[in-house]
């Protein structure tokens, strides 16, 4: 128990231990002069014990290690350690990522089925006021969080207001945004029949042919290259003029 020193509060999560191995590992903690509490981990519950009280909690140590490290469980006992307060456990299961999940940090793998985490050095839940300058804070994935906080970190940011120029604003030509219907680009495609082709090349194009005698009827009735398509329905024989150079 190289973790323990002298003066720690020691939180021991048990299940179905032999009572004989319990004393002996308290004795064994008690010995650096350090203060036991025993926990049944089925019995443990949120106000079981006061939060932040333990400077060390040792979590399924002896046989039959039964205890179920869940993400209940985890999260209840990173409340009762003290900030950068540790914690020790076995486990037949690799329980790295739940520890991070729960706001552990420095998870390691000692040994066999042995992990250590700590605790923040914040508190779970603490709450600070940032510092807003004219300039919005920028945090790196490196940054820690009380560097952050203290609003430590210089770097420059970009200004946002730099990255569109006067180009970028005006409202874009809607003949330029014209695409064929087939292809969905502007490019005509081989059979092109709804003036795409003629218009890219600086052509007009005389009023098409139906070639399926039912355009006149409305959208439903029309296939994807129809040149009347977004048109209202019209008489049969009737002339329709296309504006080539609306966006279609």
């Amino acid at each position: 128990m190289n973790y323990i020193k002298n003066g720690d509060n020691v939180l021991i999560l048990w299940n179905n231990n032999d009572p004989n191995d319990l004393s002996n590992l308290v004795s064994e903690i008690q010995s650096v002069k350090a203060s036991v509490v025993l926990e049944n981990s089925s019995m443990i519950a949120e106000g079981s014990r006061p939060s932040s009280s333990f400077d060390m909690i040792i979590s399924n140590w002896l046989p039959p290690y039964t205890v179920q490290h869940s993400d209940s469980l985890l999260a209840l006992l990173i409340k009762l350690l003290k900030p950068s307060g540790k914690i020790i456990l076995k486990d037949i299961l690799d329980v790295s990522s739940v520890l991070k999940l729960n706001g552990f940090l420095n998870v390691t793998k000692t040994a066999e089925n042995e992990y250590s985490a700590e605790k923040p050095k914040f508190e779970v839940g603490a709450k600070v006021f940032l510092k807003l300058n004219s300039k919005p804070a920028v945090w790196k994935l490196e940054d820690t969080v009380e560097e952050a906080w203290a609003g430590t970190n210089d770097d420059e940011i970009i200004d946002t207001d730099v990255l569109l120029d006067e180009d970028d604003l005006k409202k874009p030509d809607q003949q330029s945004l014209r695409v064929c219907a087939t292809t969905g680009k502007r490019k005509a495609c081989a059979d092109c029949s709804c003036g795409l082709a003629e218009e890219l090349r600086g052509e007009t194009k005389d009023t098409p042919k139906s070639s399926c005698g039912s355009c006149y009827l409305g959208d439903a009735f029309r296939c994807a290259t129809c040149p009347y398509l977004g048109m209202p329905a019209f008489k049969p024989g009737e002339k329709v003029m296309l504006d080539l150079k609306s966006d279609i």
